[in-house]
């Protein structure tokens, strides 16, 4: 069965991202619905977005839960086969969703479908290997796609749980599509479907060193996290613990100079480590309070 707009969902999961997130849901096609996963209690941006766009329903979660949960959150409340991950600070070109449907219409079995971004690769294949291109624009099959745009054949996922909810931030999308590749599924790249990912945009600027903090802090923990969980405890403390004992003698270096921003983002990647060795939640939240 091909997509169309009425068996397809956008999901996309926002916080403090009052600024970016209508240019994104305007370069998006009407008569697709869209539901917005908004981690905070923010009646006002609800009441705001719902009254703006016909085809949104935005769902407050009452507190960040990690992109993971905020996806998880928006699958499981969407009532269509297909659902889009979006970020929101994801600008689709035109004609990007109308690409996708007539991919899905060409291709017998998939699992995700990804769109082209516009200024860098946006996908891979697990162990460095080659990626295939097709020369005449038809999709092409990679292992995995980063988590900003994806698409997701609901029925085609045999693990119900959809993202690692373990995950807060960072990897969770690489972890689904090894899940995918372990179960023998396929993910294709659309190239005629273009997207323009702003990058770091999502959080209002006036918050960058909070999300600098915890993006050192989740990066670390989330390597250490996937590596364990895919390939096991040693090959996990063995791409890491060189990353951690330099982060240390930098945070030690930062700390003696009296560099307070340094000294915050190689103690996040210390502690990062330190906590994921000791088999602990991904806990560490950034402050965004106003």
């Amino acid at each position: 069965m091909s997509i169309s707009g009425q068996n397809l969902s956008i999901v996309i999961v926002t916080l403090k991202s009052e600024k970016v997130i209508d240019d994104c849901i305007k370069s998006i096609n009407r008569d697709v619905s869209i539901i917005v996963v908004e981690h905070s209690n923010n009646h006002s941006f609800k009441k705001r977005l719902e009254h703006s766009y016909k085809n949104l329903k935005c769902i407050l979660s009452k507190s960040n839960l990690g992109m993971g949960t905020g996806n998880n959150i928006g699958i499981k409340a969407a009532e269509t086969e297909y659902v889009l991950i979006l970020n929101p600070d994801v600008i689709l070109e035109k004609n990007a969703i109308e690409e996708l449907l007539l991919a899905s219409s060409k291709l017998s079995n998939f699992t995700i479908l990804a769109p082209l971004e516009k200024n860098f690769a946006n996908y891979g294949m697990f162990g460095g290997r080659i990626v295939n291109k097709n020369l005449d624009d038809a999709p092409f099959k990679v292992d995995f796609v980063d988590g900003f745009a994806m698409l997701l054949n609901k029925k085609q996922l045999k693990e119900k749980a959809y993202f690692d909810e373990n995950f807060f931030m960072y990897l969770e999308n690489t972890d689904l599509c090894k899940r995918i590749f372990n179960n023998e599924g396929s993910i294709f790249v659309v190239p005629k479907s273009i997207v323009n990912h702003l990058a770091a945009k999502a959080v209002d600027k006036k918050f960058a060193d909070e999300v600098e903090f915890s993006r050192n802090w989740h990066w670390i923990w989330s390597k250490f996290y996937f590596n364990k969980k895919h390939f096991g405890f040693f090959k996990a403390f063995y791409e890491g613990a060189p990353r951690y004992f330099l982060s240390m003698i930098k945070f030690i270096f930062y700390l003696l100079i009296n560099n307070k921003k340094k000294k915050k983002i190689y103690f996040n990647r210390v502690s990062g480590f330190y906590n994921a060795l000791l088999g602990r939640s991904s806990w560490y939240r950034p402050n965004l309070n106003d």
